[in-house]
């Protein structure tokens, strides 16, 4: 209380009689600001040691991650509560723009027709998306191909190459191929690129009995969940920075999918990890509302994979 700090010839008494308080009350609010500040000093503990693994975790999810936590703790704090306290302290997350990233889909290569407009996936194995992506080197670049399971949202394939060759997207298939939750009629799912279009290629996907399906306007829309989980592994999980060797960006690119497929929960799985989300079958609840694209808005909740 500030006024006996500057005037502490007056006794806690006189202060209480005052203002009509009582010193059990005083006293009462004391301590309640004490447990308060306590329990804000282990949130924030609690915070600072998820995010030493998911470094871009954001408030939503640390909120959710941490309830547990929170009640074994006593700890009674809301999402609001936990956003405005981890402002107070500079530790919320800023959104950055991504940079777009185009391919080369001019080429000779026969393009596939996009098979997977409003197509409903209601378990693992039956949709895969792929994408490539760029890792900055201090010397170049490597080239990361990342193949998703469109249902569950886990990396189950993926390779990082030192060129933009066809080996590493046929690495990241081959790997892929491994999957036991592979369905007969699974669709794989890419932009039109020459690496995904290439004779090499398209003899592996045949080899594994899968259906090929392209994007066919050059929107990234159309390979929407491939272009999210990128973003994820460079902005969350550290894929942006500069590494000094492709030996040393490898090294990134395994701890960014392991730490990405068994500890990152997912809004669009209601909030299961992907190794977890690949485990279920039938309809995984989503806890956010999807953009429409010329289509009537639809409440989401409790609905089935739906792809646009």
């Amino acid at each position: 209380m500030l006024l006996v700090q500057l005037y502490s010839h007056h006794s806690i008494g006189y202060y209480c009689k005052l203002f009509g308080k009582s010193r059990q009350a005083f006293y009462g609010q004391k301590n309640t600001e004490n447990d308060k500040g306590l329990q804000q000093v282990l949130a924030l503990k609690l915070v600072v040691e998820i995010r030493k693994d998911l470094p871009r975790c954001g408030t939503d999810k640390l909120h959710y991650m941490l309830a547990g936590s929170f009640k074994e703790h006593n700890i009674k704090m809301g999402r609001d509560g936990l956003y405005d306290l981890l402002g107070r302290y500079g530790l919320l997350i800023r959104h950055r723009n991504r940079r777009p990233y185009t391919t080369n889909s001019h080429h000779h290569y026969k393009k596939y027709p996009n098979l997977i407009r409003n197509k409903t996936i209601t378990q693992p194995g039956q949709l895969w998306v792929s994408d490539i992506t760029y890792i900055r080197q201090h010397q170049g670049f490597s080239y990361l191909s990342i193949i998703t399971d469109a249902y569950s949202h886990k990396i189950v394939g993926y390779k990082l190459h030192p060129t933009l060759h066809s080996e590493g997207a046929v690495d990241a298939l081959v790997m892929a191929a491994t999957d036991t939750k592979r369905t007969g009629r699974l669709i794989h799912h890419s932009d039109r690129g020459i690496q995904y279009c290439c004779n090499e290629y398209v003899r592996m996907a045949d080899h594994f009995g899968l259906q090929l399906s392209m994007t066919e306007k050059g929107d990234p829309y159309e390979n929407a969940i491939a272009e999210r989980v990128n973003g994820i592994l460079k902005y969350e999980h550290g894929l942006k920075e500069h590494f000094s060797s492709h030996s040393q960006a490898k090294a990134a690119v395994d701890d960014a999918v392991k730490k990405y497929n068994e500890l990152r929960i997912h809004d669009s799985c209601n909030r299961l990890t992907p190794v977890m989300a690949h485990e279920q079958k039938g309809i995984l609840k989503k806890l956010w509302k999807p953009k429409k694209y010329g289509e009537n808005k639809n409440s989401n909740t409790g609905k089935a994979v739906i792809v646009k």
